[in-house]
């Protein structure tokens, strides 16, 4: 019987198959219940009983390669239908469309890269916040009217806890628990009770920065604006700063910049003044510092706060401001070569 054994182990080890029809009909041949090995296992009892433990180890080692060699010829024919030397196996099955980046992420890192360029370092802060923080530490009267119900998102009604309505509250966190020289940017989404419409929404995005420590003038921020202004819109833009009022900064000011589509020639997007207006800005008011843990005397600082949404509409000339907000594919796909 080993004769018999060897001779099907030596004849086994030959198979080919040229289809998956063959390997088939081989299994059958030699490992379905009437196959060929199946058969010996029939003829197994009348093996002397001396000769069975040599018999029986054969005939299952004879079973194991023929279902190793079956099974191997299953998966070199799959191979070849499925595999392909001209294939990248690295792709993906089908094409995937990519996404794109918000407008608005896309000028915001923009300008928090402007202002790394100058040594600022980003800080955060909550935006459910308390009363100190966004108005009292900020100089902001107890009748300003900010702080109405009407102008501000109060939290169930508490007077002290609210939505903020700008980051300078992250300003005023920054002062009270560091030291001089203070150099931060401060990017966040604030909240303000406002009617929706193309030109106003009940939340935006700003942008804010403050740099504080001895001897820094008016000078000092004139310069920093004007390095902001033609890093962000070119450099030949001109900035216009016009006094202002804001309960955390004397002097005040609003900067303007040179209208880029005309050239500040006048034309229907500056209303024909040749300029637009982009943000706040102005020197950090004594009594902020004070309220904050920061002696006045011996240090000043300037602080300036824009909105993202308007650097956005400057640059992609986005003429309502609730497409931001409505996850418009087609509006979002336009920004895809964008960065």
């Amino acid at each position: 019987m080993l004769d018999r054994i060897n001779a099907l182990a030596a004849e086994i080890s030959a198979l080919t198959a040229s289809s998956a029809a063959e390997v088939e009909e081989l299994r059958i041949k030699y490992l379905s219940k009437k196959g060929l090995v199946s058969a010996l296992f029939n003829d197994f009892r009348t093996v002397p009983a001396d000769q069975k433990r040599e018999i029986g180890q054969a005939i299952n080692d004879l079973k194991n390669l023929a279902t190793d060699k079956i099974n191997a010829l299953r998966d070199a024919l799959s191979c070849a239908d499925s595999c392909d030397d001209t294939l990248d196996l690295t792709r993906s099955a089908a094409p995937i469309p990519l996404g794109t980046r918000h407008p608005l992420s896309i000028v915001r890192e923009e300008i928090i890269d402007i202002f790394r360029r100058l040594g600022f370092t980003i800080a955060e802060g909550p935006e459910i916040e308390d009363d100190w923080h966004v108005f009292s530490a900020l100089n902001f009267a107890e009748d300003h009217p900010a702080r109405d119900m009407q102008d501000t998102f109060f939290i169930n009604r508490m007077p002290d806890v609210l939505l903020r309505t700008h980051t300078s509250s992250v300003q005023a966190r920054v002062m009270e628990h560091s030291e001089p020289p203070i150099r931060i940017i401060c990017p966040g989404r604030v909240y303000r009770n406002e009617a929706i419409s193309a030109r106003a929404h009940c939340f935006f995005h700003q942008v804010e920065a403050l740099y504080v420590d001895k001897n820094v003038t008016f000078a000092d921020l004139r310069q920093t604006l004007l390095y902001f202004a033609r890093e962000m819109f070119g450099p030949d833009t001109q900035i216009r700063l016009r006094p202002s009022y804001f309960p955390f900064t004397e002097p005040s000011a609003e900067m303007d910049i040179s209208c880029d589509l005309c050239g500040g020639k006048g034309c229907s997007f500056c209303k024909g003044t040749g300029w637009v207006e982009i943000l706040g800005c102005g020197m950090v008011d004594p009594n902020v510092l004070e309220a904050c843990g920061i002696d006045s005397k011996v240090y000043t600082g300037f602080a300036l706060g824009m909105g993202v949404e308007r650097i956005t509409n400057l640059k992609y000339r986005v003429k309502d401001l609730r497409m931001f907000s409505e996850n418009d594919v087609r509006f979002l796909e336009e920004f895809t070569a964008a960065h």
